[in-house]
């Protein structure tokens, strides 16, 4: 039986991945942090919800005794208002939490990163994933999770534009650059957990969408 942390829980592959984790009977606790409650209907027995400052989050470190540590922390420069930002939530906070887990015995670190993550990238965003994957897979972890997925698909809470669009233009984007949707992201990071294989695997947006095919 295994104990997991999910940070992201209220973004929308955080909420799926929570859907999954409580459903399966393979996790047994599940710490969520959050920045604000989750709805009522999400609570269950083995549910442990705390809500925590992000920038602050040392102050938390015993929340971080568990097997695991999820995290689907997101946001992009638009939301977060300027790059500074973007950088501090989806830099910051998210090493900040794997150093947390390894520091207090977590074994495996999965992370939803996205299509495109470089550290070399001209372009801040990618350039911005691409040095979290690096400095979290120096970490010691027995078994680090990464997936790069492309335009998420999903019901989100506010209208993207970009979204509408790729959903129209899929089917003339080659593979790895199709929409995915954020349900089959979420099937393949809780599969992950719970076949818990050591080592480091970076699943790519097609392959994505191929696992996801194979999980029920």
């Amino acid at each position: 039986m295994t104990s997991i942390l999910l940070a992201g829980a209220t973004g929308l592959v955080g909420g799926l991945c929570l859907q999954r984790l409580l459903a399966d009977p393979a996790f047994e606790r599940i710490v969520v942090l959050t920045r604000r409650p989750l709805p009522e209907r999400t609570q269950q027995s083995k549910l442990e919800q705390h809500v925590v400052d992000f920038a602050r989050l040392q102050d938390d470190a015993g929340l971080f005794q568990v097997d695991q540590v999820l995290c689907a922390l997101g946001s992009t420069i638009k939301q977060a208002g300027s790059q500074e930002r973007f950088r501090e939530i989806d830099y910051d906070y998210a090493l900040q939490l794997a150093r947390l887990g390894i520091a207090q015995g977590a074994q495996h670190f999965l992370l939803v990163s996205a299509l495109g993550a470089n550290r070399h990238s001209k372009v801040f965003y990618n350039r911005v994933k691409g040095e979290l994957e690096a400095d979290v897979r120096s970490l010691a972890y027995r078994s680090i999770t990464i997936v790069r997925p492309s335009l998420l698909l999903g019901d989100r809470a506010q209208f993207r534009m970009g979204e509408e669009i790729g959903k129209r233009l899929a089917f003339f984007v080659p593979g790895n650059c199709k929409p995915v949707q954020a349900n089959d992201v979420a099937k393949v990071l809780v599969d992950a957990a719970r076949s818990d294989e050591v080592g480091v695997r970076v699943i790519e947006s097609a392959e994505i969408r191929s696992r996801a095919a194979r999980i029920m």
